[in-house]
């Protein structure tokens, strides 16, 4: 499997404001660069959290880049997944609705009701006592056939997949524009680490707009 990040922050590393709406970081150019992002994956992965915020469909937007897809045999748009522990996901939301198949990992304790409504609408994946074992969840969707992963957020499941040491590449749009706050959201939130920082190779810099793409594979830890 080879999972690669992908964000847009502000110049201070922001990814919305502390009211965690959504903040219009890049432009045009960084979106058609996102949309071919997403038709190379075979599945978009997202936290609940951003699912709450924002409501993504998180489909390919281009119909010449579904229709190559297809050309290439495979389905029109990616998978959706969705890391939500407790199986807050409500049912009426965007990214279960029936343009892609959608994946739910959630714990074993996540409530029966909750997991029962959600079964109704994706395949569930449950890994993890209180909060999804991403290691687990993600070889099981590994079995599924999906190999090509990218993750657009939110800051909480980045750092637990840093964490975790799944991430292979991480493509970070960088913007001109300040947003601030010691509650604002940030490219990796979570507990943060004190020692055994990742460490990010830089392989690439492209000026898009009056920002920047800065492209960085994950080194290798050795054991």
């Amino acid at each position: 499997m080879h999972v690669v990040v992908n964000a847009a922050t502000s110049a201070d590393g922001k990814l919305s404001s502390r009211k965690r709406e959504q903040v219009a970081i890049s432009g045009e150019s960084d979106f058609a660069r996102m949309d071919r992002l997403r038709a190379e994956s075979d599945a978009i992965v997202v936290g609940v959290g951003t699912v709450l915020a924002d409501d993504p469909h998180l489909t390919v937007k281009d119909e010449a880049l579904c229709e190559r897809r297809a050309k290439n045999g495979r389905p029109e748009q990616p998978a959706r997944i969705v890391v939500d522990s407790s199986g807050r996901t409500p049912v009426d939301a965007a990214i279960l609705d029936d343009a892609a198949p959608t994946y739910v990992c959630v714990s074993d304790d996540a409530p029966v009701d909750r997991r029962a409504n959600l079964t109704d609408h994706a395949n569930l994946v449950s890994a993890g006592d209180d909060r999804v074992d991403l290691l687990r969840a993600f070889a099981g969707l590994q079995e599924e056939g999906l190999e090509r992963i990218m993750v657009e957020g939110g800051g909480e499941l980045i750092f637990s997949l840093f964490e975790c040491g799944l991430v292979d590449e991480l493509r970070m749009y960088v913007g001109g524009t300040v947003i601030g706050g010691r509650d604002a959201p940030t490219l990796a939130d979570g507990a943060g680490f004190v020692e055994d920082f990742p460490s990010l190779a830089l392989e690439r810099v492209e000026r898009i707009d009056d920002g920047a793409l800065l492209c960085w594979t994950v080194d290798e830890i050795d054991d």
